[in-house]
């Protein structure tokens, strides 16, 4: 196979329906520019075009998720380099290039002209099979609370119309109850109807918990309006819809946290993931699908850094050591070991005694949270990576 180049980049602008390919060689002078369709016939083909101009190629892309898995896992497939250049670096470096406009080939131009003269980005490989099968589950548990969340606020500013009464009566968001009562009765005049006696039989053979007290709650918000607002019949009806919406997408996320915890459980490392105070399953989970076998990272402190809990540098002139929060850093990460922090700390143990530590030397409780959290960083680490449980005894590595 004849090759004109000893090395060249590629950049790839992946998307979902297709990518754009840009190969530049070492003096940063384009070979060649073209849209791929995110097919594997297509993408086998740009490999094939690639490994023909040069004796060595070198891959770059701007996305590592469900755009860019066919993508990858053909390149990877074939033993070729890829690494991971954020969108955030390609926007912006591309006001360093010709031209204001925003195209897909000239963000692959940047991509891989950025690959070409740094070093530094995050070589990418195929996670294994249990990893992206939490990936998957995690991201969908995301996207049906966030449904969960509109449904909730859609049923709350409907029933406002009809009873504010009603609406301020119950936490729609953590009670199945009230919600059950919705798919049958929403209005004051339907309530009073049925009265507290009757209404606790109809919650108790749907096996309602505390059927009486949330009777009792609904029946007395009734009877403070007597009056029917304007759309009063259409509104019940759609929050009788919503309703029943709301108590089957509960279902699916249950049915989803259930294979969320059983998949988890298949990796090697989720009893000693499950054994530091805060990482339940789903968190655990969630924490694997990012991180993966950990290869990534290579200390705590990068891991920390990952989840923007180590403090960056930001020096000028005389000024000098102040540190702050990065911007580059992932907030769903952040997010895990925060929440685990927190449960942490509500329990006595020495999570809480750290917590109350910093508390005590003058921290507000974010910040002390977040102090926690960074030290749970290392102690996770340190049991990750000695294979052993966590103990509450005090050790060099595990003071948290």
């Amino acid at each position: 196979m004849s090759t004109s180049h000893e090395r060249i980049w590629v950049g790839i602008d992946a998307g979902k329906g297709h990518h754009w390919a840009v190969a530049v060689d070492a003096d940063g002078e384009t070979l060649f520019s073209t849209k791929v369709i995110n097919d594997e016939s297509q993408i086998l083909t740009l490999i094939d075009t690639a490994r023909k101009r040069a004796g060595e190629v070198r891959w770059a892309v701007d996305i590592s998720g469900r755009a860019s898995t066919l993508l990858l896992a053909l390149l990877i497939a074939r033993g070729q380099e890829v690494v991971y250049v954020p969108g955030r670096t390609v926007n912006r470096m591309s006001g360093a290039y010709r031209g204001e406009g925003k195209t897909d080939a000239k963000d692959a131009r940047v991509i891989a002209d950025q690959a070409r003269m740094r070093r530094d980005f995050v070589p990418l490989a195929t996670p294994p099979e249990l990893v992206t099968s939490l990936q998957v589950l995690t991201h969908y548990r995301a996207d049906l609370i966030a449904d969960r969340v509109r449904l909730i606020n859609r049923l709350r500013d409907l029933l406002v119309g009809i009873c504010p009464a009603l609406e301020r009566a119950f936490d729609y968001s953590a009670a199945k109850g009230p919600v059950v009562m919705l798919t049958e009765y929403q209005t004051p005049a339907s309530l009073r109807r049925i009265g507290v006696k009757r209404l606790t039989t109809w919650l108790e053979r749907r096996k309602v918990r505390g059927a009486g007290v949330v009777a009792a709650k609904a029946v007395e918000a009734a009877q403070s309006q007597m009056t029917a607002l304007p759309g009063e019949k259409r509104a019940a009806k759609l929050v009788c819809d919503l309703a029943h919406q709301l108590l089957a997408l509960d279902e699916r996320i249950k049915n989803n946290d259930r294979e969320i915890r059983e998949t988890f459980r298949a990796d090697d490392r989720a009893e000693i993931i499950e054994s530091m105070p805060g990482m339940g399953p789903i968190l655990g989970a969630e924490f694997v699908a990012i991180v993966g076998d950990l290869s990534g990272y290579r200390d705590a402190g990068r891991l920390a850094s990952h989840a923007g809990l180590a403090p960056v540098p930001r020096d000028s002139g005389r000024r000098s050591g102040n540190h702050h929060r990065p911007k580059r850093y992932s907030r769903r990460l952040r997010h895990i070991f925060y929440m685990a922090a927190q449960t942490a700390m509500m329990r006595p143990g020495p999570s809480r005694d750290y917590y109350l530590k910093k508390r005590g030397e003058g921290m507000l409780h974010t910040q002390a949270l977040l102090a926690l959290a960074r030290r749970r960083v290392d102690v996770l680490w340190a049991m990750l990576r000695d294979k052993r449980l966590f103990t509450s005894a005090p050790s060099v590595a595990q003071t948290a």
